[in-house]
């Protein structure tokens, strides 16, 4: 957008009996810690997970290490997304009827506590409990299968493969734990680049951005915009020759750390031992997200928040921004929904709270992908990409203008091959998801290009500007272009801010997705009257997966509705 009683552990997969359960314990690990009695533990249901791909194992667990998890608790069932629709809880009504239940969260409490571990901290609402104890004691009491790891891109994370289990007395309370790996769930290439592209058209400013999409007026005064950030840091300096190049006033940036603390400043960055370089893109990419809000909504606050890029990193983020309930947030991280870096209890952990943001009214804007129909994927099948395919999200997609006999015609954006290689080339993400069935409110039919696939969720909703002519932006203290899905996203996020601070308060809070496909009192849906339909272009990727999705008249797969009229989206919500 990445887990016995008596049978000690291996690291050669999940069963554990034989000559692999005579082996010694570990250094540091007695055989009592590693089963303590009567705690033989259950797997969690949907906690497989493979190795990391392209990784090799460098060695043990430094097992006198403290870490922290973040666990999932059960709870009455959360509304569907046909249930949910545009319908908005208050956190009160919200926690009451679908919160975790203070007795499970006391008996979980109990429980780790027995067992050696520290309860940090606990959201009863979004089900989550942090926890936190050492290695030795984490892998007594959920037993995972733990290693240290390296890969081209980083050079030494601890990861496990396989189940893990909590104790009999928690099976069916506890239904993920995250945090016992550091491996990279999801993907960002920079579509950053030092000088102007090569177009007839100039860079998108912020007048651009605000007259082509029809921007109502105003500053988003009063609203809070979050953005979330898992690489990179925050260089303040650009911010503020950003705003003074194109005449905005700055807004309030404040930046939050989850688990990572942003650097500041070049010199840090050059300071790193391993991947400085892919740090510094990040960085440009955070700063691409941060200019291009501030720039449509200076009179709002801005919550820029870092995570690790990690299942736990996720999730943690979700949690703090749905305590602040922004106006929308904007996401331009992901990665392929089945790909390897997600656990199904990870990526269903990931959804709930998508889900119980969406119930509260915020509108999460998630960008669809810049590598069109392989999303990162080198398989013969197409791909969508998560969060994006959640429908408990804003999905957005990406265009780019050409000329054409004399003419600017924006159309789905796709350069070079498809493919986002070396930061080149690229295309919208978009398609039918093969894992989140498509919601009632998405009245729309298109057919995968997979077979066998599931009448699944279609992406995107609604697209904007991510390709060329691009954004004109400033990194470092020098002028910069980026563009990509990345862009779109916060696009997307920006508008909806603008919008909520003209309408009365009780309509501001809604997730907007459903709106979209709701009929008009004459039977035509809302997207089709507050976007510009995009019909030219397509996402294929070359050479995978060789086939994809074609922008058509009305909604399609690749562009959604097309690109918003911000003005008739305000009078249709009014």
């Amino acid at each position: 957008m990445a887990l016995r009683k008596k049978a000690r552990k291996t690291r050669t997969g999940i069963g554990r009996t034989g000559a692999a359960a005579k082996r010694k314990a570990a250094p540091g690990r007695t055989a009592e810690a590693a089963t303590p009695r009567g705690q033989a533990g259950v797997i969690v249901k949907d906690s497989q997970r493979a190795s990391p791909q392209g990784a090799r194992k460098v060695g043990d667990v430094d097992r006198a290490e403290t870490i922290e998890v973040t666990l999932t608790l059960r709870g009455p069932k959360l509304p569907t997304a046909d249930e949910l629709g545009a319908r908005t809880f208050s956190t009160k009504s919200f926690s009451a009827r679908f919160g975790a239940s203070p007795r499970d969260v006391d008996k979980v409490s109990q429980v780790l506590r027995e067992l050696g571990l520290k309860i940090v901290g606990v959201s009863p609402y979004t089900r989550s409990m942090r926890v936190s104890g050492s290695i030795a004691a984490m892998e007594a009491v959920f037993h995972p299968d733990l290693a240290m790891y390296k890969t081209k891109d980083q050079p030494s994370f601890r990861d496990r493969e396989g189940t893990y289990k909590v104790p009999a007395p928690l099976h069916g309370i506890i239904t993920a734990v995250l945090g016992f790996g550091e491996r990279r769930v999801a993907q960002r290439k920079p579509a950053r680049v030092k000088k102007k592209v090569a177009h007839p058209n100039s860079p998108f400013t912020p007048a651009d951005i605000e007259s082509h999409y029809h921007f109502p007026p105003g500053d988003a005064a009063g609203q809070t915009i979050a953005i979330a950030e898992f690489g990179g840091g925050y260089f303040t300096s650009d911010l503020t020759d950003y705003c003074r190049k194109f005449n905005r006033p700055a807004p309030k940036v404040k930046t939050v750390s989850i688990d990572k603390v942003p650097i500041r400043n070049r010199a840090q960055i050059a300071r790193l031992p391993v991947n400085a370089k892919s740090e510094l893109d990040n960085t440009g990419e955070v700063m691409m997200d941060v200019q291009i809000v501030a720039g449509l909504c200076p009179g709002a606050k801005l919550s820029v928040y870092f995570a690790k890029d990690s299942q736990k990193g996720w999730v943690d983020l979700l949690d703090q921004v749905i305590r602040e309930k922004p106006a929308a947030l904007s996401i331009s991280w992901g990665a392929a929904e089945d790909s390897s870096g997600w656990s199904k209890a990870a990526r269903n952990a990931l959804n709930d709270r998508l889900n119980v943001a969406a119930a509260l009214g915020i509108t999460v804007a998630c960008a669809a992908g810049d590598d069109g129909s392989g999303d990162m994927q080198n398989t013969k099948g197409a791909h969508v990409d998560f969060p994006s395919s959640s429908p408990f999200v804003l999905a957005v997609g990406g265009t780019m203008i050409t000329r054409k006999d004399k003419k600017f015609i924006e159309q789905v954006w796709h350069v070079g091959k498809g493919r986002r290689v070396n930061g080149r080339g690229g295309a919208t993400g978009g398609g039918v998801s093969m894992l989140y069935e498509r919601p009632k409110w998405q009245d729309v039919s298109i057919k995968s290009v997979n077979k066998k696939s599931i009448d699944g969720r279609v992406v995107p909703d609604i697209t904007a500007l991510a390709g060329p002519p691009m954004y004109d932006l400033v990194f470092d203290g020098d002028d910069d272009f980026g563009g990509g899905t990345s862009a779109s996203a916060p696009v997307l996020a920006a508008l909806i801010a603008r919008i909520y601070a003209l309408l009365p308060k009780n309509k501001r809070r809604r997730f907007l997705t459903p709106l979209l496909y709701r009929k008009s009192p004459q039977g035509t849906p809302m997207g089709h009257l507050v976007c510009r339909d995009i019909t030219i272009g397509h996402n294929t990727s070359i050479p995978f997966p060789g086939r994809g999705y074609k922008a058509t008249k009305g909604f399609d797969a690749v562009s959604g509705w097309g690109t918003p009229i911000g003005k008739s989206l305000l009078l249709a919500l009014t």
